[in-house]
């Protein structure tokens, strides 16, 4: 099911203030059944599926985008006096996609989440993205590797995602409802931040009441504040669920920050309030999977999305660094 990431480096000579691209292990295939997978903290997994977009998108390379980023950024955060280089990264690779058949990938993406949960239990699962859609069959694999358990979403997000199946298919603006109607998880234990203007049908907010799924719109998120926002969620959520998957759509974004993405809108959240978000989500205990999606590396101007991306994922994993009894 995985193909290893395009991108590796030599790192026979370590340097002493590492590059994150120097920092984060490649998967070598061959030594797979040779790691000590029990000395790693998180998984990472490209997952280049852009088909199933109902807007033009080349997301599907965005993780090889993200991968050649990662030299730009060291592994210390000055925002919170927090080095990374302690925590054992492994990048795993890409899931592989069909040529056409975009069911086949989504089941490929299913069962490569349920492996890395059932082989990799106790680290942080990490994708990069890839449309959307590909939320829906991460969180369905993530629910077959837990039976029984209850999983809730903190989604960071300029749409509901909500559309009908029956008209959409598991496109990325259907995967909240997918997981809804598929009975994986409940309407109630799904927390959606970053919604506002224009972007949105009524019939999707009348959907999103009838289910009871929460949400805060962009405007609200401000006059309270995004820490108090991101907080109130998780606190919300870890009274009703055992798991939290965080779901990071950079369309939440405004359109000056992000303008990389395929459904860019004015309105949205500038890149702080963004990083502040996710570093609170890192630190809570029982969020246990993250995303990255919907990053078209074609339509970025001077990398600012894909960079952007990274120093999100960067952002959530010096909250997760940060965490106690992790």
């Amino acid at each position: 099911m995985l193909k290893p990431p395009s991108f590796a480096w030599d790192r026979s000579s370590p340097p002493t203030e590492r590059k994150v691209s120097e920092w984060i292990e490649t998967l070598d295939p061959a030594q797979a059944g040779g790691y000590d997978w029990a000395e790693y903290d998180v998984t990472i997994l490209g997952v280049p599926l852009s088909r199933s977009s109902i807007s033009a998108s080349a997301a599907s390379e965005n993780p090889d985008a993200m991968r050649r980023a990662w030299k730009y950024f060291t592994t210390y955060n000055l925002d919170y006096d927090e080095d990374l280089r302690d925590l054992r990264v492994v990048d795993l690779g890409d899931v592989r996609q069909h040529v056409t058949d975009i069911g086949q990938c989504h089941r490929n993406i299913r069962e490569a989440m349920f492996q890395r949960c059932s082989h990799h239990p106790h680290t942080l699962q990490l994708t990069m993205g890839g449309d959307h859609s590909i939320t829906a069959m991460l969180v369905k694999g993530m629910h077959d590797a837990n039976p029984g358990t209850r999983i809730g979403i903190l989604q960071l997000d300029t749409h509901f995602d909500l559309r009908d199946l029956t008209d959409n298919g598991p496109s990325n603006g259907t995967p909240i409802r997918n997981l809804i109607e598929s009975q994986v998880i409940r309407g109630e234990d799904v927390f959606n931040i970053g919604l506002h203007g224009f972007f949105n049908a009524r019939s999707l907010k009348q959907y999103a009441d009838e289910v009871n799924l929460n949400y805060v719109t962009m405007r609200q998120a401000r006059k309270q504040g995004i820490e108090q926002t991101i907080q109130s969620a998780l606190e919300r959520l870890a009274e009703k669920v055992e798991m939290i998957y965080l779901t990071v759509d950079m369309d939440v974004l405004d359109i000056s920050y992000g303008p990389g993405v395929p459904a860019s809108t004015p309105g949205g959240m500038q890149s702080d309030e963004l990083f502040e978000a996710v570093y609170l989500a890192g630190k809570h205990l029982k969020v246990k999977a993250m995303d990255i999606v919907c990053v078209d590396p074609f339509k970025d101007r001077g990398e600012a999305t894909v960079k952007t991306a990274v120093h999100t994922m960067l952002s959530f994993l010096t909250g997760y660094k940060q965490r106690e009894n992790r």
